[in-house]
């Protein structure tokens, strides 16, 4: 491929050390970006908004000195608002919403990180899934395996990062939907602590406190460095995150002493956990002993039952809301402007009562405090990543009739994600293994409330001693 041919040998850290050498402009690293995007985005529809312009604009007007500056960055085409460039939720009912005015603050602190913004990835309506097969936009593909999803709700910017268009893009995690297309496609993908990253100056909280911002990346020290620049309250959050002690940068090749670590494969839904994902998980455990850490199989004790439920009494109504949001339609959206199970959800919502959205909250912050009395005794709880491999594509089809199987099928694929998105805990998928078929296969780390810290030191650790970044999909090669 032409232009600046050592691009993928990079992390975002590493291309922004020849950026601050000269050694590369950011000119040569967005068209090599763009280069890569006009390849291989026909093959996995990664990328639904190029905004080549947009980045090459930002370049001539100059870029701040941060960390990533003049890497190549793509946003997620939900939550994330970039002014005069339109926000579709990948539903046709928001498509013509006008463009925001301004950024979000999470989006101006990627621009002061020197980040190159040049386009949006896919996502699924509303960010309802665990896989990207939106009517507006069409499926993403996995790049590992096209037949199979790539994950969701962040499954664009997973494709992207896998078929090594860019070293990170921009992701969200309601459900699991930074861990879970980080699982599938083969990266790093941590869900930070509630509150960790602001949702200034419009959100509060997004999806009753359970969704938070950050990105998928090929490297851990990317993640932390990225955290490091984006983290922080915003005026007028309801709640913070613990501050860390150091910058997360910091932790990463930090020795992580001799850990305490819990492992499990009961799903809180009692979903079947296939033999790869129990393979990885056990392989995982036997690394973290031969590591010097004290690794024990033990269940959290904790109300399982409550799990999904509760998140389904809050995205329901969450939904609800969410289909009354036009900013100048001024009404609902009609069954026929939304996907069926994005409506169905909703009509869910209709009859959640203020009471049953209180339970649900107190049911989360119950199992929270559960977690925390866990976390008196451990340090890290490791779970399989996902219960199975990638799916193939359409079978998490938000077109089906039957709502109620729809999210079935949702938590029988993803069991493990959710339960910490309910208690705001810091959750890492690492991709440990690997199938026979060659697809990647994930572990999730866990750590107590506002502890991203220990996740980066483990997970620098296993990152050494079973490093995966040479690892590329044939589309990449």
């Amino acid at each position: 491929m032409s232009g600046f041919a050592e691009y993928e040998g990079y992390d975002a850290l590493g291309l922004a050390e020849l950026v601050r050498r000269r050694q590369v402009s950011a000119g040569e690293l967005l068209d090599a970006a763009i280069a890569r995007v006009e390849a291989r985005n026909p093959a996995i529809n990664a990328v639904t908004m190029p905004l080549y312009d947009y980045g090459r604009a930002a370049i001539a007007a100059g870029l701040p000195d941060g960390p990533f500056t003049g890497v190549p960055f793509l946003m997620k085409d939900l939550t994330a608002s970039i002014a005069g460039v339109k926000m579709t939720r990948s539903s046709a009912f928001f498509a013509d919403a006008p463009a925001p005015t301004a950024d979000s603050e999470h989006v101006l602190r990627l621009k002061r990180a020197g980040l190159v913004i040049f386009g949006r990835t896919n996502t699924c309506e509303l960010g309802l899934s665990l896989t990207c097969e939106p009517r507006l936009h069409g499926p993403t593909r996995n790049p590992w395996d096209p037949t199979r999803i790539s994950g969701g709700s962040s499954g664009g910017a997973a494709a992207a990062v896998g078929a090594r268009v860019l070293p990170m893009a921009h992701a969200t995690d309601g459900f699991g939907s930074i861990r879970a297309p980080a699982a599938c496609c083969g990266l790093v993908g941590l869900k930070p602590t509630r509150g960790r990253n602001t949702m200034a100056p419009v959100l509060g909280e997004g999806l009753g406190g359970c969704s938070v911002e950050h990105a998928v990346t090929l490297s851990v020290r990317d993640s932390a460095a990225l955290l490091d620049a984006t983290c922080g309250s915003g005026a007028g959050d309801p709640y913070v995150a613990p501050a860390p002690a150091r910058p997360f940068r910091q932790e990463v090749g930090a020795d992580p002493g001799a850990l305490r670590i819990a492992y499990t494969s009961l799903a809180p839904n009692g979903a079947k956990v296939d033999a790869e994902s129990l393979r990885v998980l056990g392989e995982t455990a036997r690394l973290c002993a031969d590591l010097g850490h004290r690794v024990r199989e033990i269940d959290p004790p904790i109300d399982r039952a409550a799990v999904v439920a509760t998140f389904l009494t809050l995205a329901a109504a969450n939904t609800a809301v969410n289909l009354a949001s036009h900013p100048t339609k001024g009404r609902p959206a009609r069954a026929d402007e939304v996907e069926k199970v994005t409506w169905a959800t909703a009509r869910l919502g209709d009859a959640v009562s203020g009471a049953d959205y209180v339970r649900a909250t107190q049911t989360a912050h119950k199992l929270g405090r559960q977690m925390a009395a866990f976390h008196a005794d451990w340090d890290v709880l490791l779970t399989p990543g996902l219960a199975t491999l990638p799916v193939k594509l359409g079978w998490l089809d938000m077109m089906m009739d039957d709502v109620d199987e729809y999210w079935r099928r949702v938590f029988a694929f993803s069991p493990f994600t959710v339960w910490f998105n309910l208690t705001g805990q810091p959750a890492m998928m690492l991709p440990l293994g690997r199938s026979p078929e060659g697809l990647p296969v994930a572990t999730q780390l866990v750590a107590r409330y506002g502890d991203e810290a220990t996740l980066f030191r483990l997970a620098a650790q296993l990152e050494a001693a079973r490093p995966w970044f040479d690892r590329k999909p044939a589309l990449a090669s």
